[in-house]
C-alpha cells in the first residue's frame, strides 16, 4: 500500500515539474518570437507603442491603487466619527431623560414640595408664599437678593456617606431650591416700603428685623420658621441633616443667639 502511495506522489511531483518546465519553454519561445519581431523595423514601432500603452496602464493602476487606499482610510475615519456621534447621541438622550428635578424648564420655576421633592409649575399658577404677596421689587432690589448655588455632583460625592444617609443628589438640590425660595420671599418683604405692607406683612417685617444681629449685618439669612412658612416644609431630622450637608459644602453657616438658629448664605 505504501509503495502505491509513493508511486502516486512521485507521479504527481513529476507532472508538476513537467508542467513547470513546459511553461518556461513557452515563455522562452515567446521571447524569441518577440526578439525576432523586434528586429523588423516596421514592427518595432508597434512594439514601442504597445510598451507605452502598457506603461500607461500600469501608471493608471497605481493611481487607482492609491485612490483605493485613500478611500479605505477615509471610510475608517468616517466609521470612527459615526461611533463618536452615536456616543454623543446616547449621552444627549441620557441627559434629556435624566434632567435633575431642581432644574426648571424654560418659562417655569421649581416649587418645593414636602419631603424635599420639587414640582414644576407655571409662574401664573404659583401659590402665594406670604400672607400678602409683595409688589414687584425694583430691578436693582431683585439683583441684590442672594441665592444659594446648586450642589455639583463632585461636591455631593465629597459628602461623607454617614452624613448623606438616604438623601439623594436631587433631594439635596431640592433643599437648595427651598432655601432660595425662602430667602427670596423674606427679602422681597424686607425691600418693600413699610407703608405698602398690610398689618400681617408688617409683623413679618418687624420679626425679620428683630432677628438681625451684628453677625448677620449685610448677610442674607433665614431661620427655621421662615422655611416652614415660605417653603411649606417640615424642618424635621431629615431636613436638618440636609442643612448639615450644605454646611459641609460651604453653602451656609449657622449663627445662634436668643434661642434662634440663623442660617446665613455663604
Amino acid at each position: 500500500m505504501a509503495e502505491v502511495l509513493n508511486t502516486i506522489m512521485n507521479r504527481c511531483e513529476f507532472e508538476e515539474v513537467t508542467r513547470h518546465i513546459n511553461d518556461k519553454i513557452s515563455v522562452i519561445k515567446r521571447l524569441l518570437e518577440l526578439r525576432a519581431v523586434a528586429k523588423d523595423a516596421d514592427k518595432r514601432g508597434t512594439l514601442i507603442k504597445v510598451e507605452q500603452e502598457v506603461n500607461a496602464i500600469n501608471e493608471l493602476l497605481d493611481r487607482f491603487e492609491r485612490h483605493v487606499g485613500q478611500q479605505r482610510d477615509l471610510l475608517k475615519h468616517l466609521k470612527d466619527l459615526e461611533e463618536f456621534f452615536q456616543e454623543d447621541e446616547q449621552d444627549a438622550h441620557h441627559l434629556k431623560n435624566n434632567t435633575p428635578l431642581h432644574m426648571p424648564k424654560k418659562g417655569q420655576q421649581a416649587a418645593p414640595q414636602e419631603g424635599g421633592q420639587v414640582a414644576v409649575q407655571s409662574r401664573q399658577t404659583d401659590a402665594p408664599l406670604a400672607p400678602q404677596e409683595p409688589g414687584p421689587p425694583k430691578k436693582n432690589q431683585r439683583n441684590q437678593i442672594k441665592e444659594m448655588e446648586f450642589i455639583t455632583v463632585l461636591e455631593f460625592d465629597s459628602i461623607p456617606p454617614y452624613m448623606k444617609g438616604r438623601v439623594t443628589y436631587d433631594h439635596l438640590n431640592a433643599a437648595v431650591q427651598s432655601i432660595n425660595t425662602t430667602v427670596t420671599t423674606k427679602y422681597k418683604i424686607l425691600h418693600q416700603p413699610i407703608k405698602s405692607l398690610n398689618n400681617l406683612s408688617r409683623a413679618l417685617h418687624q420679626r425679620f428685623k428683630d432677628q438681625e444681629t451684628k453677625d448677620t449685618k449685610g448677610q442674607f439669612f433665614i431661620v427655621e420658621q421662615d422655611i416652614r412658612e415660605f417653603a411649606q416644609l417640615k424642618v424635621d431630622k431629615r431636613f436638618v441633616g440636609m442643612l448639615n450637608m450644605l454646611r459641609h459644602c460651604q453653602r451656609l453657616r449657622e449663627v445662634r443667639g436668643g434661642g434662634v438658629t440663623r442660617f446665613i448664605l455663604v
